[in-house]
């Protein structure tokens, strides 16, 4: 039986449940529950710790784990990315008062105040630069105003909540995250369930990118239209009882549907029809 880590809560939890429900497998209806038995796909879920999933995963004790590239790389676990998920997509980055630094260079002996303290320490080594880190769970904002330390490493959506504070972002990302399926580093993933595991996973993933189009066309356009309308592969065309039309059926790119509508509306098609996929494999 296949055993696999899952977020118990946080960013991740929701959208790794979703994403798991999609894919076929069931998942807990009550948060409270720890472990659960999909026994129809030969599957074990163990709802942790969002930071505690790569530790499990790279000591061996779970086969893989759904949880963030930050969290995978802080960890410093025997563990690596296979799959990314697309969901939970977050920036890392270092802000401070304006006029303190304006690279991570400029850090050296500074104080750098962060949730990500093996990320961090990583990142400075990296860059030969000396700083100390100190760990802080959560609104690291406010250790600049409380003298705790002069740089901060924080994850930045907006950055309004870092304008708020009188801070401003510097230098490179230190690192662009999103929710990774994980593995024991050098295991592979040449097992059969596994295998399967990653193909309902990026079933999914397609699913969400593309919906299925049907439109009518006459003969004479078809080419045009289906210029537009390639699919994956190439697309269905079939002949219409009505003499000198077809019917033709293609996968397009969700974000792309609406203006794909106009277009084949303007080449003379009827009909147009857009329905979601909810699974697939290619």
């Amino acid at each position: 039986m296949l055993r696999i880590a899952v977020p118990n809560k946080g960013s991740l939890s929701e959208p790794a449940s979703a994403m798991l429900h999609e894919a076929g497998y069931q998942q807990r209806k009550d948060r409270r529950e720890l472990v659960l038995v999909d026994a129809a796909n030969e599957v074990e879920f163990f709802f942790l710790r969002p930071r505690d999933i790569a530790v499990y995963v790279g000591s061996g004790k779970l086969d893989i784990g759904i949880t963030g590239r930050d969290l995978l790389l802080d960890s410093g676990a025997n563990a690596e990315e296979i799959m990314q998920l697309g969901f939970a997509r977050s920036t890392f980055r270092y802000a401070t008062r304006p006029g303190t630094a304006a690279d991570v260079r400029d850090f050296a002996g500074m104080t750098v105040a962060t949730s990500f303290n093996g990320l961090v320490g990583k990142h400075l080594a990296d860059h030969g630069v000396d700083a100390a880190v100190v760990h802080l769970d959560g609104a690291v904002e406010t250790a600049i105003q409380l003298g705790v330390a002069e740089i901060i490493a924080d994850v930045v959506e907006t950055g309004t909540t870092l304008r708020n504070a009188g801070l401003e972002i510097i230098g490179e990302p230190i690192l662009e995250s999103e929710a990774v399926v994980i593995r024991r580093t050098g295991e592979g993933v040449d097992d059969p369930k596994i295998q399967q595991f990653l193909r309902r996973m990026q079933g999914v993933l397609v699913a969400r990118r593309y919906v299925m189009m049907d439109y009518d066309i006459r003969v004479e356009h078809v080419e045009r239209a289906v210029a537009l309308t390639p699919g994956l592969e190439s697309p269905t065309v079939s002949p219409l009882h009505h003499e000198g039309w077809v019917a033709v059926r293609s996968m397009v790119p969700t974000d792309q549907a609406q203006r794909i509508m106009d277009e084949l509306y303007g080449l003379g098609a009827r009909a147009i029809l857009t329905t979601g996929i909810h699974a697939c494999r290619l």
